[in-house]
């Protein structure tokens, strides 16, 4: 059973090597000190289990583990971490396996032996506790062609809701997603507004509005032409939203 190490100290990362040395049936394949890495390793050498730390700097392993799950043939997790007793009853609540640093060899063997893939249901529970720690993540993920494309959030101009999928028009393209609008308005609460139940905009990238000869209020971006409607239900707030940001840039 093959296994990568994510870890970003590498002291910790050595610790993890030597003892699965003296384990029989394991075979580390590779090292990763950050998320990036984990995600791109994964799809290179396709482990069975990813020994995941949870925080590393940029993607943390939360994160990491959200975008893993949507690889068509994704690894098992075990997450290593130092967390508070808060953050792990919340694990331990969702079942979801954990070895608690410093980590003890039969431990890390009954972790290994038992390791299964994340339910959605544990990802939901997940991706709540970052929420509570006001934790968001810097990356979109889209399934292409049997693999994985990041998107940074802040390269994200829009979501447009369109049937069961999501477009995520960014600087250099468009991917599409399944994840519900209603999860990113949460998610990224901070960085986009809603203008029409189908679609949020990066605050970041609004330049004005404007009306067309019907009345129709549409939203106007510094990137491109882009053409989206602003909804009478949403206009009030979007108003306020330019009043702030003007206000701000004076």
């Amino acid at each position: 059973m093959k296994i990568l190490i994510a870890d970003d100290e590498p002291l910790a990362r050595s610790r993890l090597q030597s003892l699965l040395e003296d384990l029989i049936g394991w075979q580390v394949i590779g090292e990763a000190a950050n998320g990036h890495q984990v995600l791109e390793r994964v799809q290179r050498h396709q482990p069975d289990v990813v020994l995941l730390d949870i925080r590393m700097p940029g993607m943390d392993g939360i994160e990491a583990a959200e975008h893993l799950n949507k690889l068509p043939n994704p690894p098992a997790i075990i997450f290593t971490t130092a967390y508070d007793q808060y953050a792990l009853q919340a694990f331990k609540t969702h079942a979801v396996d954990y070895l608690l640093k410093p980590i003890k060899q039969q431990q890390l063997e009954q972790a290994l032996q038992a390791a299964t893939r994340l339910t959605r249901t544990q990802l939901q529970s997940l991706t709540q506790l970052q929420q509570e720690q006001d934790i968001s993540p810097l990356h979109i993920s889209a399934r292409v062609q049997g693999g994985v494309r990041l998107v940074p959030i802040n390269e994200v101009l829009y979501f447009l809701a369109e049937h069961k999928y999501v477009t995520v028009c960014y600087h250099d393209g468009e991917v599409l997603i399944e994840e519900p609008l209603k999860s990113l308005e949460q998610k990224f609460a901070d960085q986009f507004i809603r203008i029409h139940r189908n679609a949020l905009v990066a605050k970041q990238f609004i330049r004005g509005l404007r009306k067309d000869n019907s009345g129709r209020i549409f939203m106007q971006l510094h990137q491109g032409a882009h053409q989206l409607e602003v909804s009478r239900r949403h206009l009030p707030q979007v108003r306020e939203l330019l009043r702030r940001l003007s206000a701000a840039g004076d």
